[in-house]
């Protein structure tokens, strides 16, 4: 495995050198298993003095990029298995290596867990939600714009659920949505869905906590489907 070129950047010595291996690592440059160059090289290649370097390669072990074995060399992992949220958070700013399969794990994970919080959130307080419904949305809003509105309705039913573990979890998904709701979003088709969603929605929520709950199952089951038909 060649060494990392190394470039002029306005970046800190520390974040480029996590930059620069981060990149190796998400365009494949090394893949699982595959060894990082000795701390030396390493170093030399990007620039960086050794402290610097081992200061970010502990800050990539501790998100499960890499294994740091006293040694023993460093060796690349399975991030997508053995990595946390950290990992997620990471991706979103390297949106381009944000891959169709990944985009629809993620999808297929809300189907999973959302419902449940939706339903909870329902029954708490319908009203709130309702209210944040009648704010009207047009097929032809921008990306970006409809992106937000459905964060916040989804952050909204989050707060309402009342659990402060699922309000840490979906805060540290937001940076992952944002880069996953702008291409979402950008297909004509996702808008018109997720419009037709949200007058439902606030129908469902007049009927009670598992009207929603089931609506939300089947809406976000088949957001999931479009995803990968249109893609």
């Amino acid at each position: 495995m060649p060494l990392l070129e190394t470039r002029s950047t306005p970046m800190k010595p520390a974040e480029y050198a996590e930059h620069q291996i981060l990149e190796a690592i998400l365009d494949n440059s090394y893949v699982p298993g595959d060894v990082l160059p000795g701390e030396r090289a390493l170093a030399q290649a990007l620039g960086v003095t050794r402290p610097t370097l081992r200061e970010t390669l502990q800050g990539l072990a501790k998100d499960g990029w890499i294994t740091i074995s006293h040694g023993r060399p460093t060796r690349v992992n399975d991030y997508l298995s053995s990595g946390g949220l950290g990992i997620l958070t990471t991706l979103a700013r390297y949106g381009d290596y944000l891959s169709h399969d990944m985009i629809a794990h993620l999808l297929e994970a809300r189907t999973l867990i959302f419902p449940g919080v939706a339903r909870q959130a329902a029954e708490k307080n319908s009203g709130v939600i309702i209210e944040y419904l009648e704010d009207p949305l047009s097929p032809d809003l921008d990306a970006v714009s409809f992106a937000r509105f459905d964060w916040g309705l989804q952050m909204l039913m989050v707060s309402l659920a009342g659990n402060p573990v699922l309000k840490m979890l979906f805060n540290d998904f937001a940076p992952v949505y944002q880069v996953l709701g702008e291409r979402y979003f950008g297909m004509p088709e996702s808008r018109i869905l997720s419009i037709a969603y949200y007058s439902r929605l606030a129908a469902a929520l007049e009927s009670g906590p598992d009207t929603v709950r089931d609506l939300v199952e089947s809406t976000m089951a088949g957001a999931k489907n479009l995803w990968e038909e249109m893609s």
